[in-house]
């Protein structure tokens, strides 16, 4: 095999999962590390610059990048019930909001400059639309916000229960946004997108979300429709304080994110006896599993393989609703049917029922002569690299673009989008997109001694505090988890591997006395004969069985051989490079940031 080059972007992406699992790619080594020397407001900006909302993010985020995370792949002492644990990425991300230095944090925003004479509509006061305009702000383009709610945020703040997020942090870094300058919000419903093209804005930025949810279609639905609600608008009006109470038996239908905070939020309007019923398996759902957790924790079941046959009513009011037992099957290419069980259908009485099957983008305010072309799912054909449609002038970004998604995708679609429209409007090509700033700098302070706490440990993930069931129901508005206190973030963050600081190997320094092999706690480290890949692979002191993870080759040895180390299961500890004797290790941090709108600017 070649040698590896560690300064490649694409060896570092495969190596740090957490931060190019991130959408938005934050650096989440970099602002753990930070949390744990107590630098909450270095690593709040470090998150502010990259996702926008970290105090948001670290109460709603769907965590892609936990997944990756390198702890709960080489530790299997870790699993927990079962499952592996990984560092608690998106809470620690809140730790940073909680306890910032508020005062300093504002002082340490930028400010827009003069006015470049370019101006930009963005539709839509979401995440995404909120990301645009901060980008843009502080090069000097004009930004006017559209929404058709009296304050920003989008579905952040109409439809996200304020027992997961209080409404003063949406307002917080709203207004971090806002008071950057040249950025104008006009409370109005956009009822037509040529319209807008004709007020002579020289981009329009679509974040408008995915508004509209998927109603239910089964006899009875019409009849009983004053006791049927669609869960998107009902969460919108609970939010708006249009509706204080539910009946006392509820039903939601659904299996997402949005079905579980529908449940909770039924319960705390006077929903006694309030169910989930699912068409899917439980573990197919699409509610990501702490929230599923949260929701059983709180004394409401989900049914699962239940699919409505009809809603039943007496007179137009609604009496409860027919299910039919399915079971999964599956044909030769694994694809899944749901079938007729054959055992009796099922029927639930209810006062209320909640839809929250789905949700599907809405755009009837762009005309079908605007230049807009849409695919036949109705969503506006873009380039996926630029996100710009078949109107140049007109982007789009956020659920609006692709579907349904989370926060985290919105902001990441706002940051790419930004970078488009500012090199369009500078007359460059938004297909050529910059390349991310990458530094590489040694962490060795002496012969032993690292910048970083770099001791391995076998450490089980810690809980973030909740308030106590009975007191969190009685308000809708008390919010239920606690988040970390200074000592918990502690602990927690201690448990980061330091993926981004680099073992880095120098062959003309090896003298091969196999220091390093023998003091590997995991077996990654192997010198031996070169050769193909695949069978590499198989001669490595512990077989490399990941093909998806390179394998970091160094060669320049004297005797000819190679080193392979597998980073799928190295730690990053450093007790390779605290044992070599010459120094042909070494433990490098690389610090990756993503091009924004801004630096693309700088370059010119």
């Amino acid at each position: 095999m070649k040698p590896t080059d560690i300064k490649n972007p694409d060896y570092f992406h495969k190596v740090v999962d957490c931060q190019w699992a991130c959408p938005a790619h934050t650096p989440v080594p970099e602002y753990i590390r930070l949390i744990a020397h107590g630098r909450y407001s270095d690593a709040y900006m470090i998150n502010w610059k990259s996702n926008v909302f970290p105090g948001i993010l670290g109460r709603t985020c769907d965590r892609p990048c936990e997944p990756a995370c390198r702890r709960s792949r080489v530790e299997d002492e870790t699993l927990v019930n079962g499952k592996k644990e990984p560092v608690a990425i998106c809470r620690l991300k809140r730790v940073a909001a909680d306890f910032k230095d508020d005062e300093g944090i504002k002082a340490s925003m930028p400010k827009a400059p003069e006015k470049n004479g370019k101006r930009i509509a963005c539709i839509g006061g979401g995440p995404a639309s909120l990301t645009v305009a901060r980008d843009l702000a502080v090069l000097g383009y004009e930004i006017v916000i559209y929404d058709q709610d009296p304050k920003l945020g989008g579905f952040i703040r109409t439809q996200i229960p304020h027992f997961r997020l209080p409404e003063s942090v949406i307002d917080e870094e709203v207004g971090y946004i806002t008071d950057i300058g040249n950025i104008e919000f006009r409370h109005k419903k956009i009822e037509s997108m040529k319209a807008v093209l004709a007020e002579g804005y020289d981009a329009v930025f679509v974040g408008s979300g995915a508004p509209r949810g998927r109603d239910l279609d089964v006899p009875g639905r019409k009849e009983a429709a004053n006791n049927i609600h669609i869960g998107l608008d009902w969460l919108s009006s609970v939010s708006f304080g249009h509706i204080s109470k539910v009946g006392k038996r509820v039903i939601v239908l659904g299996g997402g994110n949005t079905a579980m905070d529908c449940c909770r939020t039924a319960r705390r309007l006077g929903g006694e006896d309030v169910k989930v019923i699912v068409r899917s398996g439980f573990e197919e759902m699409k509610a990501s599993p702490w929230e599923k957790e949260d929701a059983m924790g709180e004394d409401i079941p989900i049914l699962n393989m239940l699919v409505p046959k009809e809603v039943t009513h007496n007179n137009g009011r609604i009496t409860g609703v027919l299910f039919e037992k399915v079971k999964a099957e599956y044909d030769a290419k694994g694809r899944r049917s749901l079938i007729p069980s054959g055992e009796p259908d099922q029927h639930f009485e209810c006062d209320d029922v909640l839809v929250a099957i789905g949700q599907e983008n809405a755009f009837p305010w762009i005309e079908t002569d605007a230049g807009i072309e849409f695919d036949k799912w109705g969503l506006p054909k873009l380039n996926e690299q630029t996100f710009q449609s078949s109107e140049p002038k007109v982007f789009f970004g956020g659920d609006a673009a692709f579907g349904p998604k989370n926060i985290i995708w919105a902001a990441a679609h706002g940051h790419d989008a930004a970078i488009s429209i500012h090199k369009m409007l500078i007359g460059e090509n938004p297909e050529e997109r910059p390349a991310p700033g990458v530094n590489i700098v040694s962490q060795k302070m002496g012969i032993h001694e690292w910048s970083y706490d770099n001791a391995p440990t076998i450490d089980h993930r810690l809980k973030v505090p909740h308030r106590a069931k009975q007191e969190a129901l009685k308000d809708i508005m008390a919010e239920v988890e606690l988040g970390f206190d200074v000592k918990l973030a502690f602990k927690e963050a201690q448990r980061c591997l330091n993926c981004d600081v680099q073992t880095v190997f120098t062959g003309a320094l090896c003298i091969e006395c196999d220091a390093c092999v023998d003091i590997c706690p995991m077996d990654c480290i192997t010198f031996t004969e070169n050769g193909e890949e695949k069978d590499l692979r198989g001669r490595l002191m512990a077989p490399a069985l990941n093909p998806t993870q390179d394998l970091y080759i160094g060669n320049d040895l004297r005797t000819g051989r190679i080193m392979a180390k597998d980073e799928d299961v190295c730690l990053h500890c450093g007790l390779c490079a605290e044992r070599c004797p010459t120094g042909a290790w070494d433990m490098r941090k690389y610090y990756m940031e993503m091009t924004n709108a801004e630096q693309v600017c700088r370059k010119h």
